[in-house]
């Protein structure tokens, strides 16, 4: 028989809080029937060691390990996915997330009183003093105030305090429901949850302690809330337009922005029209492949020689599209469509071109 609970951890590079997360599992469900499910995405320090040497000893620890893909959305969604158990809770395996809070958060669940019991920060008997800095305290509200003026009013329920948190609970059988709605991106499941859900789901907030932080490191920086707002923008074009690409042409906007400024400053060097163009335009791919590295295809980054490799073939890549913008724009303008619709034409058909053979070739290459 499968367990009653599973506990979904999202890891990376956290070999060292394995064996204390199981722990201090072992002590706060005790008397319940539960397992554990690591889901690591291949992490160089052998935290899949540590898993699996501890499931070997332990049939409650099991582990899932992802080649070729990061994210924490992602990684939830596919340890939920490889669960059988009726009830779900979801943390993170840094051990900052309040394990005791784990049997109240469960029973509301189960005994109907919600659909998603979350661990929070925010509400009277939580704690936020975890955060490792004011800059990460500023980066966690700043994304709080955004998320509660987009989350949908439940009749009867307070607002929610805590959408950032990583901490909540709910049944298997709600998650999967709501999961061929969800993005996928990102590190705000709980909100993505939310948010794709067909109607306002009941949220209970349980009191939590988020403690700071004893070993590994943390992976929050500004790109993350980066990622949050491409997030927000995906479910506010109701998945039409998916994340990856709003993404990539936001980056391809900063391109543009940069082709101008290397254009502006050979041109004020005394540098030939054409000259200078090709510097910006080179420049400018650049860029936009740095860009597309760190934050579009974050989870796929390629690094060492396959980054020199992505480069070369973006670079390929990007020319290609620049054939296709200028013969489009081209077409159309003979065919009298004027100028600016023959350009926002050829513009879009170039972007998608990038896209589509970027996602397919390029980021594939790990």
């Amino acid at each position: 028989m499968p367990p009653l609970i599973s506990i979904i951890v999202p890891c990376y590079k956290e070999r060292p809080n394995v064996r204390p997360l199981v722990a201090s599992l072992d002590a706060a469900l005790a008397g319940r029937d539960w397992e554990v499910i690591f889901v690591d995405d291949d992490s160089p320090d052998g935290t899949s060691d540590e898993i699996r040497s501890l499931g070997a000893i332990d049939p409650r620890v099991r582990g899932l390990r992802r080649i070729g893909r990061r994210g924490l959305s992602s990684a939830v969604i596919e340890g939920v996915l490889a669960s059988s158990a009726p009830l779900i809770a979801v943390m993170d395996g840094d051990l900052q997330h309040d394990e005791t809070r784990l049997v109240p958060m469960l029973d509301a669940v189960a005994q109907g009183v919600c659909d998603i019991a979350v661990g929070s920060r925010h509400v009277a008997g939580g704690d936020a003093s975890g955060l490792s800095s004011p800059w990460r305290h500023r980066l966690s509200e700043t994304g709080i105030r955004i998320a509660q003026r987009l989350l949908p009013m439940r009749p009867g329920f307070a607002p929610l305090g805590d959408p950032m948190s990583g901490f909540f609970a709910c049944e298997r059988r709600y998650f999967e429901q709501v999961a061929p709605r969800l993005s996928g991106e990102g590190f705000k499941i709980l909100l993505d949850l939310i948010l794709s859900a067909p109607q306002p789901p009941r949220v209970l907030e349980i009191p939590a302690r988020f403690r700071p932080r004893i070993a590994g490191e943390s992976k929050l920086d500004v790109l993350v809330l980066v990622q949050f707002a491409v997030m927000l923008l995906d479910k506010a074009c109701r998945g039409y337009l998916p994340g990856r690409f709003i993404a990539f042409a936001v980056v391809g906007g900063a391109g543009v922005l940069v082709n101008l400024v290397v254009l502006d400053l050979m041109r004020r060097s005394g540098a030939h029209f054409g000259t200078s163009q090709t510097v910006g335009t080179i420049v400018a791919m650049g860029v936009n492949f740095w860009l597309n590295n760190a934050l579009t295809y974050r989870d796929r980054r390629l690094r060492g020689r396959r980054m020199w490799q992505g480069l070369a073939l973006f670079m390929l890549v990007c020319s290609a599209g620049g054939v296709a913008n200028i013969g489009i724009a081209r077409a159309l303008h003979d065919a009298h469509h004027g100028w600016e619709p023959a350009g926002a034409a050829g513009a879009a058909i170039g972007v998608v071109w990038n896209y589509a053979v970027s996602s397919t070739l390029i980021w594939r290459l790990r």
